[in-house]
């Protein structure tokens, strides 16, 4: 199975506090792959440099066969515009604005017409039973209307790779299942793939596979090991001759 979004002894830390030291994961095209450990494990660093938003100290970050990591903060951003879809614990909407409102903004900064930009909102809004909802302010919904929305907004641009840190954890757990439920489905009818950061088992289940971090490091089941390694030898192999004969070029 070859990833589409993959990271290689990544080492990351914040002054002399290490976050991350070595840790490797690699997701593929409509997989989903929940990552649980203890708080202070790593987990959520790790997420955010897969994501680009931090450069790692030292490693690899790749996406569709590019190195993000060596990208520019400028094209890194446009990525996390048209690529890449963000659903964190608390939904980070912008409680003065409406729900349709909220979820457009993404599409709008894209440079996408008004008018496709709220039409495409609302089709996603729909899709996850919010249409009525859609001019009310995000500010006067409950948890689990807030988090579906932030969802919707996640989904929006039409990303390739979905990152959800703690969805579900200001939620009870009906309403966590609800919106689990919501996110899987509609992360497998658009073939994304999902890095999913959780503390929650019940959560953790609704992964294709499930890998751990401690100490900074990634632990994954046997059977998946060698499939990692063996995408690493081939894929980045590959990859790196690519980059290096386009060095050569220049």
């Amino acid at each position: 199975m070859t990833a589409l979004i993959h990271g290689q002894d990544l080492y990351r830390s914040f002054g002399q506090t290490p976050a991350l030291q070595g840790a490797t994961l690699s997701v593929a095209a409509g997989e989903i792959v929940a990552v649980m450990g203890p708080s202070g494990s790593g987990k959520s660093t790790l997420l955010h440099c897969l994501a680009g938003i931090f450069a790692p100290d030292r490693g690899e970050v790749w996406f569709d066969g590019r190195r993000l990591d060596k990208m520019s903060d400028t094209t890194r951003t446009r990525l996390r515009r048209t690529d890449f879809g963000f659903v964190f614990q608390f939904g980070q909407l912008v409680p003065e604005l409406t729900v349709a409102d909220n979820v457009a903004i993404p599409r709008l900064l894209g440079r996408v017409s008004r008018k496709r930009a709220y039409a495409q909102a609302m089709s996603w809004l729909d899709r996850l039973g919010l249409g009525d909802l859609s001019g009310r302010r995000t500010g006067e919904l409950s948890g689990g209307q807030a988090q579906r929305v932030a969802v919707a907004r996640a989904l929006v641009s039409g990303p390739r790779v979905l990152f959800a840190d703690e969805p579900t954890g200001s939620l009870d757990s009906a309403t966590g299942d609800q919106v689990m439920e919501l996110l899987v489905a509609a992360a497998r009818q658009e073939q994304a793939a999902v890095v999913l950061v959780t503390h929650d088992s019940r959560v953790a289940r609704s992964a294709d596979r499930i890998v751990s971090v401690h100490d900074g490091r990634v632990v994954e089941p046997e059977n998946v090991r060698a499939t990692a390694a063996r995408f690493t030898e081939a894929r980045f192999t590959e990859a790196r001759f690519t980059e290096a004969r386009a060095e050569g070029a220049r």
